[in-house]
């Protein structure tokens, strides 16, 4: 008898196991193309998960939603279903500047609402917009007296990848700005990651993990827990929750980019689309362009960012940039190291820079009237140390003061080791954390919107990562990221013959990137050799968008190698439409882009250590028209890893939308090509 009770017991007790993890389909909708198709589902505990099939083939497996608090329980389990709806949008929009200048947005959106009715019938949203090529979903809290005041230690959110896959990736949480060298490893054996991070299923499809309009809010990582099961990890807080909102509010969008191919990935829109039209009104004062500065010399040991002897930001030589910029054609001139505060130890605090007074031999008014004569405009700099307090405090005056000569754009740096970024904190002592939390989220916003007040653009470097918001607020135009070229200067080490490859496929699905390409040298400090051909220096002004671009080297090399100047006197920063051609993550990249400003494409091709030839079918030009392709190519015997990194042949030839160009790229090598139309 005791024998089958206990049987009676272990089974009741498996029946009502199985009853809690039986799943149940409480919503679905599919892509207005029926590419994708996302399905909610609640279990017999009331846990919320979803996943996601493309062209009928699971990609995203069973999937966690929900929230960790700390003031409350956490938001996982218990929810039923309040009620559903979908709805279609398809619209257009128009980028006052970008890769392309008309971005349809074309979705179908899913709202799931639910509720905890054993725990105060607390609400909580989950938005799903359903595109073709990718998924954003996030959770909007209503106001509620149940849960006035949220404050969130982690999300429960999850990404299970349903095929072996590799990825590329960095981690989080180390080196600040993004700057960790991108690994390559199976999905299986990452860490914690920053996002974007892009994987390769075993069938080919390509997916993008990112997030979209981070606002008042941690940056998310995301965390390997479980074979190829990966969780959100919110950026932590120096004091406390990752998160603390108070009434209604949104989390930022989580994104999966889904394609067949990696240059799939970067024809998608889905960032873009997910954040709010621009906030700013008129922007007609943007102005994309090229620039030139004072600042490569001092990654050469050439000169300092201090005073002394060797001080680079002097009148005179600040002049001489002026005078090359305006013989070219460049708008700007960026100059680094002329405000007082340098000779600190700025990199562990940044207390002693002040941002209104200039060295005595940096004549600012004069320089700013100056360039103004010349037709070109200074581009501002703006180096804090990674202390917030220290800036804002003084960041009106700057910014007033920038507005008074004319300057009309700012390079920002938050120089800082990982985790040790100074806030003030809501109990209004400094704080030291990382940079991508909600405190430090909520300053690199707060630069931005500040400086339109004074029609100012902003590309910040050591950034938070880029999430779209660009279209919310067009002057925040550019911005670093990860490795520059400035790692080629005095990196252990230097960028990878590959990083190129990889930009494009990883990084570069966030956002423009201040690269400071061209680089016609190709040496750094102490004869520190690029992992590049001189042909590559030119394809990067193609392949790695910005809208504001720096001609990187030193006028000097520029008036060495005239052949290949010329093509980055030529390239424009801004683009009508965008067409990727070809690519494969870290090996090699085609992408062809438009002026806006005529009828010209440019075209570059960037490889990794592998020589290659690749295909450029010019179906993207004009039918019924003639061009003239102005080819700049690596030569037959070229290779980054002897002398033959300079040798580059420039040649012309008539070609229509028929043609097929075959780009021979070097070992380390890459391609550029203005196509004109034939007079």
């Amino acid at each position: 008898m005791q024998i089958r009770r206990i049987a009676a017991i272990l089974a009741a007790s498996m029946t009502l196991s199985l009853n809690a993890w039986a799943q149940q389909v409480i919503a679905s909708a599919a892509s207005p193309g029926k590419v994708l198709d996302v399905e909610v589902q609640v279990d017999g505990g009331g846990k919320l998960a979803y996943a996601i099939k493309r062209n009928g083939k699971e990609v995203i497996g069973l999937s966690r939603l929900g929230f960790n608090l700390a003031n409350a329980p956490k938001l996982d389990g218990g929810f039923t279903l309040l009620r559903q709806a979908a709805t279609d949008v398809d619209a257009t929009w128009e980028q006052p500047w970008g890769e392309r200048q008309f971005v349809r947005n074309h979705y179908r959106e899913l709202r799931v609402e639910v509720e905890q009715k054993n725990r105060n019938k607390r609400r909580l949203a989950v938005v799903f917009r359903i595109y073709d090529d990718g998924v954003g979903f996030r959770y909007e809290f209503p106001d509620q007296a149940q849960l006035r005041d949220a404050e969130i230690l982690d999300e429960l959110t999850e990404f299970t990848v349903a095929q072996p896959a590799t990825a590329w990736w960095i981690p989080a949480a180390e080196l600040p700005g993004l700057e960790e060298e991108i690994r390559k490893a199976p999905l299986a054996e990452i860490g914690i990651a920053n996002t974007p991070l892009t994987v390769r299923l075993n069938d080919g499809t390509h997916i993008a993990f990112h997030e979209a309009a981070l606002v008042d809010y941690a940056s998310m990582w995301l965390r390997k827990v479980d074979g190829q099961k990966l969780r959100a990890m919110l950026a932590p807080s120096s004091y406390g929750p990752a998160v603390v909102r108070h009434g209604a509010f949104n989390t930022p969008w989580r994104t999966l980019q889904i394609a067949d191919s990696a240059a799939g990935l970067y024809m998608s829109d889905l960032i873009l689309n997910l954040n709010e039209p621009n906030k700013l009104g008129d922007v007609s004062w943007l102005k994309p362009s090229k620039f030139v500065g004072v600042w490569w010399e001092m990654h050469l040991q050439k000169g300092t960012w201090n005073a002394g002897p060797k001080h680079a930001a002097n009148t005179a030589n600040t002049k001489r940039y002026i005078d090359f910029a305006a013989q070219n054609g460049f708008r700007g001139v960026l100059v680094e190291g002329w405000n007082q505060g340098w000779e600190s130890d700025w990199g562990h605090g940044g207390a002693d820079f002040s941002f209104t007074r200039p060295y005595p031999d940096f004549d600012l008014p004069g320089l700013a009237a100056y360039a103004k004569t010349k037709g070109v405009r200074l581009i501002g700099h703006h180096e804090t140390g990674g202390n917030l307090p220290a800036y804002e405090k003084q960041m009106d005056a700057a910014y007033k003061l920038y507005a008074q000569h004319g300057v009309d754009s700012i390079k920002s740096g938050y120089v800082h080791e990982a985790g040790s970024m100074q806030f003030t904190g809501r109990d209004g002592k400094v704080r030291y954390g990382h940079y991508d939390s909600q405190d430090g989220v909520n300053h690199f916003l707060k630069a931005v919107t500040e400086a339109a007040k004074y029609r100012i653009a902003i590309d910040t470097h050591e950034p938070v990562k880029d999430t779209g918001l660009r279209r919310t607020y067009p002057n925040w135009m550019s911005r670093e990221g990860a490795r520059g070229v400035e790692y080629n200067a005095w990196g252990s080490p230097p960028n990878s013959v590959d990083h190129e490859a990889k930009l494009v496929f990883t990084r570069m699905l966030s956002g423009p990137m201040d690269y400071t390409p061209g680089v016609l040298s190709l040496l750094g400090a102490d004869g520190k050799v690029f992992n590049s051909t001189q042909a590559k220096q030119l394809a990067n002004y193609v392949v790695i968008y910005s809208p504001l671009a720096m001609a990187a080297d030193l006028p000097e090399n520029y008036d060495k190698y005239p052949a290949a100047f010329k093509f980055i006197r030529d390239v424009p920063t801004d683009w009508a439409d965008t067409r990727v051609i070809n690519g494969a993550v870290g090996e090699y990249a085609t992408i062809a882009r438009k002026d806006r400003r005529s009828q010209d494409w440019y075209a570059g091709a960037v490889t990794d250590g592998q020589a290659r030839t690749l295909a450029l079918p010019l179906s993207f030009l004009d039918a019924d028209k003639t061009y003239v392709a102005e080819i700049y190519r690596d030569g037959d015997a070229a290779d980054y890893r002897s002398e033959r990194r300079f040798d580059l042949v420039t040649e012309k030839r008539s070609v229509t939308a028929k043609d097929t160009l075959q780009l021979r790229l070097a070992p380390g090598g890459g391609q550029a090509i203005r196509f004109s139309l034939q007079k």
